[in-house]
C-alpha cells in the first residue's frame, strides 16, 4: 500500500471542547452543488433513465467514445434550446447536465474503457461492485487488474 501525506496548510480551527483541525480555506466545498433544485434534478433523471430505459450507469459504456462524446454534445445543445424555449414536455435542465456530464468525463479519461478501469478510481469502484450492471450478457468487461 502507498504512503499517503497529510496535507497541512499550518492554519488551524479550534472547536468546542479542544478538537483542532486544518482549516477549510482554499479547499473545495462539494456540499455547494446540493443548494438549489438542480441536484435533486439530475439525479432522479439519471435514475428514471436507468430504471426504464438504457440500465443503470448505461451512460459510462460510452466514455472514450468519440461518437458517443459527440452524440452528448448534440443532446446538450438540443435540451438547452428546449429548456430555454420553455418546453417542459421532459426535464431538459436536467437533460442538459446529464449530457455535459458524460461529455466533460469522457474527456478527461483514458480513451479506452479497459483503460478506464485501470484509474484508481474506478478501479476501485469495480471492486466494490458499483460497476455492475454496466455491461450486458455477453459482453467483454475489461479486467482492471490486467
Amino acid at each position: 500500500m502507498s504512503e499517503y501525506e497529510v496535507k497541512d496548510s499550518g492554519k488551524r480551527a479550534e472547536f468546542e471542547g479542544g478538537m483542532q483541525r486544518d482549516t477549510a480555506e482554499g479547499k473545495t466545498d462539494y456540499t455547494l452543488i446540493r443548494d438549489g433544485v438542480m441536484y435533486e434534478r439530475w439525479a432522479k433523471h439519471l435514475t428514471k433513465a436507468g430504471e426504464t430505459k438504457y440500465g443503470k450507469r448505461n451512460w459510462l459504456k460510452g466514455l472514450g467514445n468519440p461518437e458517443a462524446e459527440e452524440r452528448w454534445k448534440v443532446s446538450a445543445a438540443r435540451h438547452f434550446e428546449q429548456w430555454i424555449n420553455g418546453d417542459d414536455d421532459e426535464d431538459h435542465a436536467a437533460a442538459v447536465f446529464f449530457n455535459i456530464n458524460g461529455y466533460e468525463t469522457s474527456k478527461r479519461t483514458p480513451r479506452t474503457v479497459a483503460d478506464a478501469y485501470k484509474t484508481a478510481k474506478l478501479e476501485q469502484e469495480f471492486r466494490n461492485g458499483v460497476g455492475a450492471g454496466v455491461y450486458g450478457e455477453g459482453d467483454v468487461i475489461p479486467d482492471p487488474l490486467s
